[in-house]
């Protein structure tokens, strides 16, 4: 066995995953069993006291007995991807607000969102979303045209492998064929040189199948709503890959079961580093059976430069 001394913050849990243990209450065991009396641990480990650590091959002992939390059938689903004939509408919120030593800015976009089940090709699923209903707090023209141009696209048409990942954005033939009339009536609503030039841009970005794809993959509901959920869990945890802020930063999350009963399941994100400048936890509800998206709940903060901002994305299915 070894002597260490406890440092601040550190808890049985983190010092026996540094030392790969599975279940940290033999930790607690073998310390008391070899330890003076007045070092004897009780709950909480304290500071600069003794614990006594053992050795490799008592590790090996104790993680041969497969007890561990994190070894339970629950912690560690397979989480199911069913979505044939699904038909949800969903109410999306995202706030952003953004902070400097001079001021605070603050921005909200709410709109509805369904989604429906189209086919099934091999081992892909086709998907419809239709983006409706928005209302945007600061009201401004660019903003009104914004929504009224990706209305006119409905419906998005989403291609899906069979664990829900993404490969492949497109719009259907009849919207790319009607595009110049949709472009022609977003023209006349609105009259404005600035209006012309986002237009021209929207344009390119629809008449170009691979830039529309790469664009419509860092739209925030699309990217959330169609994450990585269902990757394998290994001794409680997942891990998936996800993008945030304007710049669509990839991020690496540790995903583990909050709760689990026979109609929903809980799974909660946490990143998967200590990065000072960004935090972030994000929230999942499940149908049990299906696998399908029943609510999200998103929150990160990045903090860079002397600015901090706050985004909030949240969904919420309706009944």
């Amino acid at each position: 066995m070894t002597v260490h001394f406890i440092l601040s913050g550190e808890t049985l849990e983190s010092i026996a995953e540094e030392i790969n243990l599975e279940n940290p209450k033999y930790l607690k065991e073998f310390h008391n069993t070899h330890c003076a009396r007045e070092d004897f641990i009780d709950d909480d480990l304290v500071p600069r006291k003794k614990l006594l650590i053992p050795d490799i091959q008592k590790i090996k002992e104790y993680n041969s007995r497969n007890d561990a939390d994190f070894k339970d059938p629950k912690l560690n689903p397979e989480i199911p991807f069913h979505p044939e004939n699904l038909a949800k509408i969903y109410t999306v919120e995202s706030r952003e607000t953004e902070e400097n030593v001079l001021e605070e800015k603050k921005n909200a976009l709410t709109y509805t969102v369904s989604v429906k089940w189209i086919r099934k090709e091999e081992n892909t699923h086709i998907f419809h979303l239709f983006k409706n209903n928005f209302s945007e707090k600061s009201g401004t023209m660019m903003a009104d045209l914004a929504s009224e141009s990706i209305r006119s696209l409905n419906p998005v048409e989403v291609k899906t492998d069979d664990k829900g990942r993404i490969v492949l954005i497109a719009l259907p033939k009849e919207t790319l064929d009607n595009f110049t009339k949709i472009k022609e009536r977003l023209e006349d609503l609105f009259p404005d040189k600035y209006a012309k030039m986002y237009l021209d841009e929207f344009e390119r970005i629809v008449l170009d199948p691979s830039l529309f794809h790469s664009r419509m993959k860092d739209d925030i509901f699309i990217k959330n709503y169609f994450a990585d959920l269902r990757n394998s869990f290994t001794n409680g945890k997942s891990y998936l890959t996800q993008s945030i802020g304007e710049e669509n930063a990839e991020i690496q999350l540790q995903q583990k079961v909050e709760h689990s009963d026979d109609r929903e399941i809980v799974l909660r994100q946490n990143i998967n580093s200590h990065e000072n400048e960004l935090d972030f936890t994000g929230k999942y509800t499940l149908h049990k059976d299906s696998g399908w998206v029943k609510e999200i709940g998103i929150e990160y903060t990045i903090s860079q430069f002397g600015i901090k901002n706050n985004n909030v994305f949240s969904l919420k299915e309706l009944l």
